[in-house]
């Protein structure tokens, strides 16, 4: 089972049997962009993921979202049995149109909700990346059933992350888009205390690449950035490294975390970061506050990396494995409560 972000969770349940075929809905903002505009009426079915269909619908304004082509599909074609809400939301026709659904949210985010409560509380279950997260969703919503259960970390793949057995020519790899919430300058301020350390940067979106590159000649540091890539080619990337960083505070539980793991590399992660840190285990990595502490946990870390092994650790707590049968609990629970 190989995917990104989004489609983890539905390749997860088609793969365990939990559902038979999963669709990924997402909304267009402009109008030619639509199945309905591009003579799409079965959607765009996935031929490398079998069981997997995408659909894209028109938005008819801000989030959260509303669709008259998403209720006119669920009119024609039924609710579906599980409806997975992430980010910034539908609106409560849609929540309405799919009222028989077991319903669940994640905001994919440091903030645990990004939309109204009014919406919010129509929700079955709400997937958060920290206890703190869920507390805050229950003095919003009274009653509400809360599951630390992150989609980006949990539901990762061994069969898209794994080690290469290349050689190890990077001390360090840091996987993230270049924006400020992720944190850069933790780690060019780390590799300023440890001269000679080498680190890659794979990114994505971001528009502080060249800032970034602009900044690591100036200080006379050893960085290569590459990206954006596909994941397999991420993969590879990650694998040249001897250890893995996550420098953000305030983000939602990042997917690399785990990713990185699933390679085989140790992760380093700040010791801030809102999200996340219950996957850094005695077995996977350490956390360590930025300054000092962050270069000195970095230069350990590196020169210890053969003395972890953290894919088995990983595939067993937080595999999409292991996460699919907490989800299914979760579900089985709503359905035996109605």
């Amino acid at each position: 089972m190989t995917g990104g972000y989004l489609e983890r969770l539905p390749l997860a349940a088609v793969a365990s049997g939990l559902v038979d075929a999963a669709e990924i809905w997402s909304f267009a903002g402009r109008n030619g962009e639509s199945d309905a505009d591009c003579n799409r009426p079965c959607g765009t079915p996935d031929p490398a993921r079998p069981g997997l269909t995408r659909r894209v619908f028109r938005a008819d304004g801000p989030s959260p979202y509303g669709s008259a082509e998403a209720l006119a599909h669920v009119a024609a074609h039924g609710a579906p049995d599980i409806l997975c809400v992430w980010g910034l939301g539908v609106d409560a026709a849609l929540m309405e149109a799919c009222a028989g659904a077991v319903t669940i949210y994640n905001s994919i985010d440091a903030p645990a909700l990004r939309l109204p409560d009014d919406i919010a509380r129509r929700f079955d279950l709400f997937l958060t990346g920290a206890e703190w997260q869920s507390d805050e969703i229950r003095a919003r919503i009274p009653g509400a059933r809360c599951l630390m259960l992150p989609i980006g970390p949990e539901f990762a793949s061994g069969d898209t992350f794994h080690p290469t057995g290349a050689p190890k020519d990077r001390d360090v790899v840091y996987v993230a888009c270049t924006q400020p919430y992720k944190r850069h300058d933790i780690l060019f301020d780390a590799l300023e205390r440890r001269p000679g350390t080498s680190v890659l940067l794979v990114v994505g979106y971001g528009h502080m690449t060249e800032e970034l590159r602009a900044d690591a000649a100036r200080r006379g540091l050893d960085v290569e950035i590459v990206g954006p890539l596909p994941h397999d080619e991420v993969n590879r990337q990650i694998n040249r490294a001897r250890i893995g960083v996550v420098c953000g505070q305030h983000d939602g539980a990042p997917a690399i975390l785990t990713e990185y793991q699933l390679a085989g590399l140790p992760v380093l992660a700040n010791a801030d970061l809102v999200c996340g840190l219950q996957y850094i285990t005695p077995e996977t990595g350490l956390a360590a506050a930025p300054g000092a502490e962050f270069a000195a946990a970095m230069a350990r870390l590196i020169e210890r990396h053969v003395d972890y092994d953290p894919r088995p650790h990983a595939l067993a707590n937080w595999g999409w494995q292991a996460s699919i049968v907490r989800l299914k609990a979760g579900i089985d629970t709503i359905r035996t409560g109605r």
